[in-house]
């Protein structure tokens, strides 16, 4: 089984932009994190960062024929990209949304997310830890399609 882990815009900044927000984590210590956690479940991940709308959304398209499930850190585009958001409903696999902060507690215009009404479910507030809790969830939702389809 392999799992498309998504990142969106200004997530490879992470440790160097408002740690006190994002903590001082980076990207790739949560890309490790995820590769060990991945070995345990014996699962396979592709990591894909991208600051650019049209490439998340072309690597979304792309998992249909590849992957079974995503994670998927939207970034700021979580509060208004509507593409975004017609593409997950387009693919066929579960997505799962995670954020580092919990953006309900955050500034009013982050508080509203246009992808959690496609998403399989939401992570949100956990630091790193929700990517980890976001790849034992989606190993869990993709098995059970798996056997649904069989």
């Amino acid at each position: 089984m392999q799992i498309l882990v998504l990142n969106g815009p200004n997530l490879n900044l992470l440790g160097m932009r408002e740690p006190e927000t994002y903590g001082t984590i980076t990207l790739s210590d949560i890309c490790s994190e995820m590769d060990i956690l991945a070995r345990e479940l014996e699962v396979g991940l592709t990591h894909y960062q991208s600051n650019h709308e049209g490439d998340l959304i072309d690597r979304l398209h792309q998992t249909m024929s590849k992957e079974a499930a995503v994670i998927f850190n939207p970034g700021a585009f979580t509060h208004y990209s509507y593409a975004l958001r017609d593409a997950i409903a387009a693919v066929s696999v579960p997505v799962i949304e995670v954020h580092l902060s919990n953006i309900h507690a955050r500034e009013k215009f982050r508080r509203h997310s246009v992808i959690t009404p496609v998403a399989a479910g939401q992570i949100s507030g956990l630091g790193s830890t929700g990517y980890l809790l976001a790849l034992r969830a989606a190993v869990s939702l993709a098995a059970s399609e798996e056997e649904g389809n069989e």
